[in-house]
């Protein structure tokens, strides 16, 4: 039977307040990345991959979050799996493709 407890999230509004303070994204944006955030705590492992030659590092792009003309916010995150927590690496927008 498969795990449902939720995934502890650590550090994700501190590295969003960065992000957000640095790139001063529009309203909408902040909105729709920091309802992506919780939505790691019940699958972390949806829409990211893991980065190669880091076992625990997973990185990829906030859906829908594309603005500009070449630009999408992407979020690196840590999954500790034997104590069920996701640790935030960090936030920033990067040009496509990503």
């Amino acid at each position: 039977m498969a795990d449902t407890t939720p995934w502890q999230l650590v550090g994700f509004l501190e590295r969003f307040d960065l992000w957000a303070d640095q790139e001063k994204p529009a309203d909408k944006l902040r909105q729709l990345v920091l309802a992506w955030i919780f939505t790691r705590i019940d699958d972390p492992y949806q829409g990211v991959r893991r980065e190669p030659g880091f076992p625990n590092l997973w990185f990829g792009p906030v859906p829908s979050s594309e603005h500009g003309e070449w630009s999408v916010v992407c979020c690196s995150y840590w999954i500790e799996e034997r104590d069920h927590v996701v640790r935030c690496d960090s936030f920033a927008t990067l040009n496509r493709p990503v």
